[in-house]
């Protein structure tokens, strides 16, 4: 399964749950691959524990090959670079990401990064894309990659409003170029449980008919020390409350039975 963690909105924590959530399929046994496309590189750094740009061998080294002038390409998985934690595997990032986009969009290779994984989902279980925070030729051509979407929420008005514009531009990418992509749901990250706002809009979303779904993630520091010790958290406090908001959160993406508290405004 190819899934895709996309928001336009900066700072909602796509990175934090693609390699969270990679991590856990990872430690369960599947082979899972993290596809970093964001140039600024948080999730190849958190996993690899080296910045992207000391990297060689990178998703921009991949995409460059389909415009350059030689007689054989080298395969998607010469790319990819083992973490430190088995069966979790990184296509890393690179700044070189910004100066390439415009030569694969003038040449139109919006498809590639689909060709690629398809390859790759030969040798994988599991592929995660972590996405910038811009609808750009990137995250177009992750959205066309993938088959489900998940959409990261910061509970507030303004986050709001920006969903109603992501949902309507993945419709129109489904209409136009990937039918077979489905949003699998919206996350409620950095919930606060104890606050009326977040409750309320959660709330609402879901009366809407909107697939908000029923594991929400709660803020904590412990995924701030998480990242400073480039250690997903089920490998670094895996008895913590929002390690297992993270289990659950796998669980029921994967058709699991989770026994959730409901919520009320």
């Amino acid at each position: 399964m190819r899934r895709v963690v996309f928001n336009q909105k900066g700072g909602v924590g796509k990175s934090s749950i693609t390699c969270n959530l990679a991590a856990i399929s990872a430690a369960r046994g599947k082979r899972t691959l993290v596809v970093d496309l964001d140039p600024q590189g948080n999730s190849t750094h958190y996993l690899l524990g080296r910045p992207a740009a000391e990297l060689k061998d990178t998703i921009a080294d991949l995409l460059e090959q389909t415009v350059a002038f030689t007689m054989f390409n080298r395969r998607p998985d010469e790319f990819v670079h083992a973490t430190p934690f088995d069966n979790l595997f990184v296509l890393p990032s690179s700044p070189e990401l910004d100066f390439l986009e415009r030569k694969l969009e003038a040449k139109h290779k919006i498809y590639k990064l689909r060709e690629a994984l398809k390859k790759l989902s030969d040798s994988f279980d599991a592929i995660y894309i972590d996405t910038a925070p811009a609808l750009n030729f990137y995250t177009r051509s992750a959205l066309i990659a993938a088959q489900r979407c998940l959409i990261p929420f910061d509970c507030d008005d303004f986050s709001r409003q920006a969903l109603y514009n992501i949902l309507g531009e993945i419709r129109e990418l489904q209409e136009d170029h990937n039918e077979d992509l489905v949003v699998e749901g919206i996350i409620a990250n950095q919930f606060q449980p104890r606050a009326s706002l977040p409750r309320r809009l959660v709330l609402e979303l879901t009366e809407e008919g909107l697939p908000v779904l029923p594991v929400r993630l709660s803020s904590s520091v412990k995924m701030k020390e998480s990242h400073q010790s480039r250690q997903p958290l089920i490998h670094m406090a895996p008895k913590h409350p929002l390690t297992r908001q993270y289990e659950d959160l796998f669980r029921v993406l994967h058709g699991e039975a989770v026994e959730l508290e409901p919520l009320t405004e």
